[in-house]
């Protein structure tokens, strides 16, 4: 039985401790949160499951395996360094850390200990992610030309990270798992309207072989959007994320240009409009499936495909994005 501290009751906090507790291999031993309104909340929830205010009590204690990290991202480095160093697994919230150097440093010290990090990348465990990645790796798409996301709604507005780093994580985690090429760049762009931090933001990432992708995040959208397309020179993919029926629809569509013309003028350009057809997604819940994994990766011995590397390459985007916003949409090179 994998013993698991839950520091963090906040939004998401109480999904992380319901999932880590249901599962046979696995039970929530202590929660841990400095608002007291979340204590009342867990009785509701868990009577009789332990609670503190303290995190130390998670992070010392010896009868914990594994600290589930679920607080604002400024503090994830150091409660997991703490429970690293402690000889605990951890699971992180994303985004895994705050900046670079955190993330690497975190990496390394699990490697020495030989610990498990992995970062909840939710979305990575979704039947829809998990039928894009496989049509992709099938190159039912042929080679990728673009990737191409939006992801807005009316606030929830945070205080502490702009639009970037609440909402993109999701996104660039997703085309970090997609795509199998390295991105080169970075260029974004954003602006602050209301509460001091970008709450507007537009991300492009150059990778090799002339694929390009773009995240649009907003938190000042009249309406919920959730659609991300994948452009390839055979056939293209539409995922909805909030059509329950047909998340995902692939079309028999595209663009080809005659070969060897003499000059511009001569290019023939021809359009293939085929069939449409919406692929079979499997219907989970993917924290259940996610903390289902990362339970059999401690008892397994084995290295979570979500784990600090993971994590890392896409806190690398979202510094290099931030860098570029504050240069006015200049490039960064990854």
């Amino acid at each position: 039985m994998i013993r698991i501290g839950v520091i963090g009751y906040g939004y998401w906090g109480p999904n992380i401790v319901r999932n880590f507790h249901a599962h046979d291999g696995s039970e929530v031993v202590l929660v841990c949160d400095k608002n007291p309104k979340c204590q009342e909340r867990l009785r509701k929830a868990h009577p009789g499951m332990a609670y503190t205010t303290d995190e130390k009590e998670i992070l010392n204690s010896p009868n914990i395996d594994a600290v589930a990290v679920v607080t604002p991202v400024w503090t994830h480095y150091e409660l997991a360094k703490q429970a690293l160093e402690n000889g605990k697994h951890v699971f992180v919230e994303k985004p895994f850390t705050w900046t670079v150097a955190q993330a690497e440093e975190l990496i390394e010290l699990a490697d020495r200990k030989n610990l498990k990090i992995m970062v909840d990348h939710t979305f990575l465990f979704t039947g829809a992610v998990k039928k894009i990645k496989e049509v992709v790796e099938r190159r039912e798409l042929g080679d990728l030309y673009y990737y191409d996301s939006l992801r807005v709604n009316l606030g929830l507005f945070q205080h502490d990270v702009n639009v970037i780093w609440d909402l993109a994580p999701h996104d660039l985690s997703i085309m970090d798992y997609v795509i199998a090429e390295k991105p080169e760049a970075v260029v974004a762009t954003g602006q602050k309207h209301l509460n001091g931090v970008e709450d507007v933001a537009f991300i492009t990432v150059y990778f090799p072989n002339k694929i390009i992708a773009h995240v649009n995040v907003n938190w000042l959208s009249p309406v919920k959007v959730r659609t991300t397309l994948i452009g390839g020179e055979k056939k293209m993919l539409v995922w909805n994320d909030l059509d329950a029926d047909e998340k995902i629809k692939i079309y028999d569509k595209g663009v080809s240009m005659s070969s060897n013309p003499s000059n511009l003028h001569q290019l023939l350009v021809s359009y293939r409009s085929g069939d449409m057809w919406a692929p079979q997604v499997e219907q989970i819940e993917a924290l259940r499936a996610e903390t289902a994994y990362f339970l059999g990766c401690i008892q397994e011995n084995t290295k979570p495909f979500n784990d600090g590397v993971a994590g890392l390459r896409v806190v690398r985007i979202l510094e290099a994005a931030d860098k570029s916003i504050r240069s006015r949409g200049e490039a960064v090179a990854l």
